[in-house]
């Protein structure tokens, strides 16, 4: 039986996978690094590596990317939320990517809504991180594609199928006998996408890091929850908790808990021991496992947390 110590994914273990997705060819996209950390993820490529394949109501996961290296469009049918571990990043979306945009610094979060085309892109001076949260345990049965990245694709090696795999012709693969590639979407599909002002998204969607370092200077922050300063129920909850926010005394849930350190170093204590998470670690605890957590060191801290509900995971909740 696993312990806690088996269930935390160290910063400087993630593996990367660079042929994730379609537009792992494609100029301005051929250098990013997706990471799969909780759960299956919605990686296209059988070359994906998944640290904990443990099913626990979301997956946790990353994209790494030097400066000028973008995502590209496309959409989910459960939540995609991101914080900023490291860097600076542009977030864009529309159907060209022109309805609207922001800069995310670091510790900034942005619970996306369902049914838009997104993309996003490292627009600091060194490689950049940002931490994902995909609702659901198959994250909603894989990616949307705006039809231009998958034309794109195609000029540059890799089809995807309609079973939602890669195939990429550099490597002599092909679709395989009566597999058909996966079809775009009509004119009259993408007139159901919305351009959603950019007003709309940053009061709605987006919480910056210095407003929730105040708001969990006694207790944690709600982000993201029913009440929380993102209101939504995408089948998890997050806080967010700094160090005046948590009493460091043993506590245990119903439901699977990841920690998510941001800044400084977090004493991790459990029923057989004790450990410290560092920025960009992830730790999974399971219902009913005792754990507390505190800072060990002086300094900024600050850390998410996330914990699943038992909302169904889907588009995103409107309040009604």
């Amino acid at each position: 039986m696993s312990t806690i110590q088996d269930l935390i994914v160290r910063y400087g273990d993630l593996k990367p996978c660079k042929t994730a997705f379609i537009d792992a060819h494609t100029p301005g996209s051929d250098r990013k690094e997706n990471f799969t950390i909780i759960g299956g993820g919605v990686s296209e490529s059988p070359d994906q590596h998944v640290h904990l394949t443990d099913r626990i109501g979301f997956n946790i996961g990353a994209a790494g990317q030097p400066p000028k290296c973008r995502n590209s469009l496309h959409c989910h049918r459960t939540a995609e939320v991101f914080f900023v571990l490291k860097g600076r990043w542009r977030f864009f979306w529309g159907r060209y990517g022109t309805a609207g945009a922001f800069i995310a610094e670091e510790g900034d979060i942005f619970n996306i809504p369902t049914g838009i085309f997104r993309g996003f892109e490292n627009v600091g001076t060194d490689y950049g991180m940002i931490m994902a949260i995909l609702g659901g345990d198959d994250a909603g049965g894989g990616v949307i594609w705006a039809p231009q990245v998958i034309e794109d694709a195609r000029e540059h090696g890799l089809v995807l199928g309609e079973n939602g795999k890669l195939y990429d012709s550099k490597k002599g693969e092909a679709l395989p006998e009566g597999l058909k590639p996966m079809p775009l979407l009509t004119e009259e599909a993408l007139k159901t996408y919305p351009e959603v002002p950019v007003e709309d998204v940053i009061g709605t969607y987006v919480a910056r890091y210095w407003d929730l370092m105040a708001l969990a200077a006694r207790k944690p922050a709600k982000v993201i929850g029913a009440d929380a300063v993102l209101r939504d129920k995408p089948g998890f909850e997050v806080d967010f908790l700094t160090r005046g926010s948590v009493p460091d005394e043993m506590e245990s849930h119903d439901k699977p808990t990841v920690l998510m350190p941001l800044r400084g170093h977090w004493l991790l204590r459990y029923e057989d021991g004790e450990t410290v998470l560092n920025p960009g670690d992830t730790a999974l605890i399971h219902p009913g496992e005792a754990h507390a957590v505190a800072p060990s060191m002086t300094g900024e801290a600050s850390l998410y947390r996330v914990r699943a509900t038992d909302d169904p995971a889907g588009p995103t909740w409107t309040g009604s």
